[in-house]
């Protein structure tokens, strides 16, 4: 048995030797203090108990809230990641794309240095396409208009020379479809750098917004932690309290038991007291009796009635 066991022990045989020595009144007086100590702490009790569920459900409700917003980040931390693997892959096209501009437009300028060597090694001049034109414009106003031969024969001489210019030209062709094949691919490519260029910006802003919102959440998360710490310390508190006022009265029911207990004892020794005077009583009045009946005096109703007292006991 452990020491504060040997304490209460010894705390109720004392109890018990001093509720012996008092009277019955004074023991119902203390039971009627009892009571009413006993209704005030259950009172108090369950005061105590709203105050402590109270603050029980706050901490609840603040914990809930803190889940709630560590999912929320939890999917916008996802978002935010995806937006960045976006940006980077984004990053990665325009910078193939302008590689193969910068490439591209190295190339043209390699072309059009060939270009200007030929039309300056041939005296080359012009633009083959245009010169076909003019050929044909010529050829059908000779073919179609009425003029002198003098003017017919300066129009043939026109033809001749840039018939002569048309193939000269033909040596350049190819590096003029080249270079204007090349160009179109600079203008492809430079619209999908810009396009790719546009989704960078685009989720990079994405991906701030989203990053932003997990700092917003987290400042409160922390603020609502503070609220629940808070909770929770005044949740103890209140449920050391509890603690407290129940032992309180756990004991002062213990003490109304063992008055209850003792108030019982005193009647039932009442009771045995009062069976024996009336056992005493009954044995007098019976020697009484045997006394008369000896003496040849009259039995009264009283006393058969003893005698029939005496033989229910026997029974």
């Amino acid at each position: 048995m452990s020491d504060k066991e040997d304490d209460w022990s010894s705390k109720k045989e004392k109890d018990s030797d001093l509720v012996s020595s008092v009277s019955k009144e004074e023991l119902y007086k203390k039971l009627d203090v009892l009571r009413n100590e006993v209704s005030s702490l259950r009172d108090e009790l369950n005061s105590i108990n709203a105050v402590k569920e109270d603050w029980f459900s706050k901490r609840e409700k603040f914990g809930n809230q803190i889940a709630k917003l560590i999912s929320e980040i939890r999917q916008a931390k996802a978002k935010r990641d995806s937006f960045t693997k976006e940006v980077r892959e984004n990053k990665k096209v325009r910078e193939e794309l302008n590689k193969q501009i910068k490439d591209k437009i190295f190339e043209v300028r390699k072309l059009s240095d060939k270009k200007k060597d030929i039309e300056s090694k041939h005296n080359i001049r012009g633009n083959p396409s245009m010169i076909k034109s003019k050929i044909d414009e010529l050829e059908y106003k000779v073919e179609t208009n009425v003029m002198s031969f003098n003017k017919e024969l300066e129009i043939m001489k026109q033809i001749k020379e840039l018939r002569k210019q048309f193939v000269e030209l033909q040596k350049i062709s190819g590096v003029w479809s080249d270079v204007h094949s090349m160009s179109k691919d600079i203008e492809k490519s430079k619209v999908n750098a810009d396009d790719a260029h546009r989704k960078i910006q685009v989720k990079a802003k994405e991906s701030q917004e989203k990053h932003e919102e997990i700092i917003a959440k987290s400042k409160e998360i922390d603020e609502l932690k503070v609220k629940e710490d808070e909770a929770f310390k005044e949740f103890s508190e209140e449920k050391k309290k509890f603690a407290d006022v129940n032992e309180r009265l756990q004991q002062k029911l213990i003490e109304m038991n063992q008055i209850n207990q003792q108030i019982g004892k005193q009647k039932a020794d009442n009771k045995e007291e009062k069976r024996k005077k009336e056992a005493i009583t009954l044995k007098d009045k019976e020697l009484a009796v045997q006394e008369k009946i000896k003496k040849g005096g009259k039995i009264t109703t009283e006393d058969l009635l003893v005698f029939q007292g005496l033989s229910n006991k026997k029974r």
